[in-house]
């Protein structure tokens, strides 16, 4: 499979070619950014599945099948070839932490947002003032923090620990649109797609996998902050393209596939298009700024600026091949593709 597409105009009969909405993604995508895996992935799974073992966070069979799907440890393989055996372990039982813990709110949320308060609130707690947990997900929370202090600087875990709480704002602002009586229009439903995808906690672990800290000057660079915030959209984007389907049917809003869809008013290829689009341009902007900052920086601020970058073809990767979105491989395309297409 070619890494890298060229696009054509939407609508052409090109598009005809695409029997799945997964066809249809990797024709019109723009992605430079090759598979790579990490060669620790299998020590890491291990470790994921007895982790989350001791957490107690696997004892309910749905949870343990909802991790079997999700592949924790190869998403931070795929997010960091280069990380050590170590600092992979970590990223993989963040991520899998947060699998447990978003569909865990949403869950929750779906009642009503108010009911997420003392889950998120213990979390907060946890973070920001060291309060001792009380749930099985708040102990999970402290021991990864202990793990990220042992590893990182203290600079880096105060990071990891300010990102972390903004993912944890963002997921009552979730349950809040997603009660709300109108669906959130496509630059909102962005906005909180950003804080919900949880990709940002991983930014300071980007900064431990290289081989000297990084300097004040290099880490809050305006091209550099830029570049932080673009990454984390395409990252989380990419894999909204494949996960439209399952989230439709379970009524999820915070989707910017499905955004385009309602605003729009048309079928969900010609969203997935649309969003495709905005996509693209990020990326490009991306490499722009890459090829801009990356000659002006240290090799350890030119390895997290690539470490960023590998978030996009990482999550990429995984979203187009895990089980959690394998409804998008098999959801048929209607037959007209093009943005201005009525929604049937």
């Amino acid at each position: 499979m070619s890494v890298t597409h060229e696009e054509t105009s939407v609508g052409e009969p090109g598009d005809a070619c695409a029997s799945s909405l997964v066809e249809l993604i990797d024709a019109h995508l723009h992605m430079p950014y090759p598979f790579r895996r990490n060669p620790y992935e299998a020590e890491a799974a291990a470790g994921v599945d007895l982790w989350l073992a001791e957490c107690g966070l696997t004892g309910e069979a749905e949870v343990a099948a909802m991790i079997a799907r999700t592949r924790p440890a190869q998403l931070a393989s795929y997010n960091g070839p280069d990380m050590d055996a170590g600092l992979l372990r970590i990223a993989a039982n963040q991520i899998a932490y947060q699998f447990v813990f978003d569909d865990r709110a949403e869950e929750i949320g779906r009642e009503s947002p108010e009911s997420l308060l003392p889950m998120l609130t213990e979390s907060v707690g946890v973070l920001r003032d060291g309060r001792p947990p009380v749930t099985a997900l708040g102990a999970a929370l402290a021991d990864l923090f202990d793990q990220v202090r042992l590893r990182c600087t203290p600079a880096q875990a105060a990071r990891w620990a300010w990102k972390s709480r903004e993912y944890v704002h963002g997921l009552l602002y979730e349950a809040v649109a997603q009660a709300g009586s109108r669906p959130p229009r496509v630059d909102l439903c962005g906005s909180i797609r950003s804080l919900t995808a949880g990709v940002e906690p991983f930014h300071p672990l980007c900064e431990a996998a290289q081989p000297a800290e990084l300097l004040p000057e290099e880490l809050h660079h305006p091209a550099v902050r830029r570049l932080s915030r673009l990454s984390a959209d395409a990252a989380v984007w990419i894999p909204d393209l494949f996960s439209a389907v399952k989230e439709r049917r379970s009524g999820g809003v915070i989707n910017v596939a499905l955004a385009y869809e309602r605003s729009r008013r048309c079928s969900l290829p010609a969203a997935v298009l649309l969003a495709v689009r905005q996509i693209n341009d990020t990326i490009r902007e991306v490499e722009r700024l890459r090829a801009v900052v990356s000659p002006v920086l240290s090799p350890a601020g030119a390895g997290y600026v690539e470490a960023l970058t590998g978030w996009i073809g990482g999550c990429y990767h995984w979203s187009r091949t895990v089980p959690r979105y394998a409804d998008a491989a098999s959801e048929p395309l209607r037959s007209d593709p093009s943005p201005q297409g009525k929604k049937g």
